[in-house]
């Protein structure tokens, strides 16, 4: 059997465009099964949640103004529901923690594990307005999912966890990656990124896999 193709998905967890993103991903995953690997990764978008907001979104209204923002991205994605409440009186201060937290997953339960927890953050911010840059509310989620908080503690506590998180956000500067989602595919042949649509993901990765010894996709 072929090694599956490689695609290094790089997000942040607060990040709509990521969260617009998951039903892509679920049908790459239900199209081509065994056929393509998602390796998942995190980059700092929401590292600074007050400086970003009041770099970028002071004279755009701030919070609110941004909030405004993401429920008109979302505007369409009828699998991307966004409560009201976020970024209005729901306001996480950092992606940084939760990263930490799938990070440390990853290492004690897996990949699998991970992108599931991941998954399940997301639903908790975005449609429950749970505010996800706490860590006791992500140890919470996290026990609701059935991880050991003592797995997860000593993965942090040792380094483990923050020297992985580290590895994923040096990366993504290394590949000089613009945002979130990003999708590096094959070793970095090819880089999509932003909202994508999902029939542009399927072609380069198609042809990735009917043509692996192609130095480019002509998609």
């Amino acid at each position: 059997m072929s090694k599956p193709l490689v695609v290094d998905y790089y997000t942040d967890i607060l990040c709509v465009w990521g969260w617009i993103a998951q039903r892509r991903i679920d049908e790459l995953k239900q199209q081509f099964g065994d056929q393509v690997q998602l390796d998942y990764h995190y980059l700092d978008v929401f590292g600074d949640v007050p400086s970003k907001m009041a770099g970028q979104w002071g004279e755009r209204g701030g919070y609110l103004g941004f909030a405004e923002h993401v429920i008109h991205s979302a505007d369409g994605f009828e699998d991307a529901h966004i409560n009201p409440r976020i970024w209005v009186d729901v306001r996480p201060a950092t992606s940084a923690n939760a990263h930490l937290l799938l990070k440390a997953v990853q290492i004690t339960g897996g990949k699998e594990a991970s992108a599931h927890l991941a998954l399940e953050l997301r639903k908790a911010f975005f449609i429950e307005a749970r505010n996800i840059g706490e860590l006791p509310v992500l140890l919470e989620l996290a026990s609701e999912q059935g991880f050991e908080r003592k797995e997860i503690n000593r993965c942090v506590q040792n380094g483990q966890a923050m020297a992985a998180l580290m590895g994923d956000y040096q990366r993504a500067r290394q590949q000089s990656l613009k945002g979130s989602p990003s999708y590096i595919i094959d070793n970095g042949r090819q880089t999509l990124y932003g909202n994508v649509g999902y029939r542009v993901l399927h072609a380069n990765i198609e042809e990735q896999l009917k043509n692996p010894e192609n130095e480019a996709s002509w998609c």
